[in-house]
C-alpha cells in the first residue's frame, strides 16, 4: 500500500481507537478496501480472527462465524474506510515520485493526471511501469512512449523483460505470466485507441413473416378436433409471442374456415 501521510496516520490511529483494533490491522483493511475499489474487501489478519470477506451493503464473513460482535466492528471499520475510499482518499498517502516531471502528469508523476496513487512502480532496461490497482489500469513508458493498458482481473505484481532496451515486456499476475500484448490498450500518449470494430458477417435476423404456423391435418376428424388443436397451438404461440395479432387473427380465421 501507498505510503501515509501524516493524515493518514492520523486517521489510521483514530479509526483504530475508535473501532478496537491495531493500526497495523486498520491499515490491512484499508488496503483491502481500496483492492476491492471501496465496495467489498478480502482481508487476513489476526485483528479480523483471520481471513474473511466484507461487501458494501451485503454479508460480512469472519473466520469465527459464530463472534456477532467482532462482524459488527468489521462491518462499521470497512463501512468507514468504503466512504473514506469512495469520497477521495488522496489526502490519505504520501504523494509519489516517479522519475522526472513530464506533460502528462504532476507532481513528478510521469503517469496521466487522473491516475494518481499507483499500487507498485518500477524500472528496467529502459522501460518503467505504474501498476493502479483499484482503476485496473497499468501504465508503461518505453522510450517515451506511455502506453496506458486495463488489466483487467489480474492483480499486477512484477514485471520481466526481454534482453536489450525496448524488449518484449510481461508482468505477472495471480494467473502467472502476462504478455503485455494480450491486455486491452486504453491509449498511447494521451490518444484514445480506436473502439473494435464490428463484427463484418454477423448473421442477419431472419424477418418475422418467414415464420409459418403448424399446418392444420388435411382430412380433420372427430367433429373438426384437429382444427381446434392446431388453433389451441397458435393460441400458445400468440401468447409466447411468437405470433403478433395480425398473424394470430390471420390463421385462426383459416382454421376455422375449414370446420
Amino acid at each position: 500500500m501507498q505510503q501515509l501521510s501524516p493524515a493518514g496516520q492520523q486517521t489510521v490511529h483514530d479509526l483504530a481507537q475508535r473501532h478496537g483494533f491495531s493500526a497495523d490491522g486498520v491499515c490491512a483493511m484499508l488496503d483491502a478496501v481500496l483492492q476491492g475499489n471501496g465496495s467489498m474487501a478480502q482481508f487476513n489478519h489476526p485483528d479480523f480472527s483471520g481471513s474473511g470477506q466484507w461487501m458494501r451493503g451485503g454479508m460480512t464473513m469472519v473466520s469465527d462465524m459464530f463472534n456477532q460482535q467482532l462482524k459488527y466492528r468489521v462491518d462499521s471499520l470497512c463501512a468507514e474506510l468504503s466512504n473514506l475510499v469512495q469520497n477521495g482518499s488522496q489526502h490519505l498517502f504520501v504523494t509519489p515520485v516517479a522519475g522526472s516531471s513530464g506533460p502528462q502528469g504532476t507532481h513528478g508523476d510521469w503517469w496521466p493526471a487522473d491516475l494518481r496513487w499507483p499500487n507498485s512502480t518500477g524500472a528496467q532496461n529502459g522501460v518503467r511501469y505504474a501498476y493502479f490497482g483499484q482503476a485496473q489500469r497499468l501504465v508503461v513508458d518505453v522510450e517515451g512512449v506511455i502506453s496506458v493498458y486495463d488489466t483487467l482481473d489480474h492483480q499486477i505484481g512484477g514485471v520481466s523483460q526481454q534482453q536489450g532496451s525496448g524488449g518484449a515486456v510481461t508482468f505477472s499476475s495471480q494467473y502467472g505470466q502476462v504478455d503485455l500484448s494480450r491486455l486491452p490498450l486504453i491509449s498511447t500518449n494521451g490518444r484514445m485507441t480506436a473502439p473494435p470494430a464490428p463484427p463484418t458477417h454477423a448473421p442477419e435476423p431472419a424477418p418475422a413473416s418467414t415464420w409459418q404456423a403448424p399446418a392444420a391435418p388435411a382430412t380433420p376428424t372427430a367433429g373438426g378436433a384437429d382444427v381446434f388443436t392446431a388453433i389451441e397451438r397458435l393460441a400458445e404461440l400468440h401468447a409466447r409471442g411468437i405470433l403478433n395479432d395480425l398473424e394470430f387473427s390471420a390463421k385462426k380465421a383459416e382454421l376455422l374456415g375449414r370446420l
